[in-house]
């Protein structure tokens, strides 16, 4: 599984409207993506689009960076601008455990 992250910070005088809009595009997702807000540092966001490819999570990231995004529309809310959203591709370097039977 490869992950397409995005990380940014939020107004806090945007953050009801930031979390009403980004709850209608996380519903739009189908499960491929979760946010987070910081538990140490409110109003600091992060995106976890999941992808099964290297190739999907860089279409994610492409398309997060787009003009088109639907996102853009959040960007006046971003604490510096657009230029404060960062974008990434991360792959799996240490394989989760896979989970063995029970001892018999």
């Amino acid at each position: 599984m490869y992950i397409c992250f995005a990380e940014y910070r939020i107004m806090p005088e945007h953050r009801a409207a930031y979390l009403a809009f980004s709850d209608e595009l996380v519903q739009s997702a189908n499960g491929a993506l979760i946010v987070y807000e910081g538990t140490d540092q409110p109003s600091l966001f992060v995106e976890l689009w999941s992808a099964d490819t290297e190739q999907a999570a860089e279409v994610i990231k492409k398309e997060r960076c787009s003009e088109r995004s639907p996102w853009r529309r959040a960007d006046s809310w971003v604490q510096g601008g657009r230029e404060k959203v960062h974008v990434w591709t991360f792959r799996p370097v240490i394989p989760a455990p896979a989970h063995s039977a029970s001892p018999q």
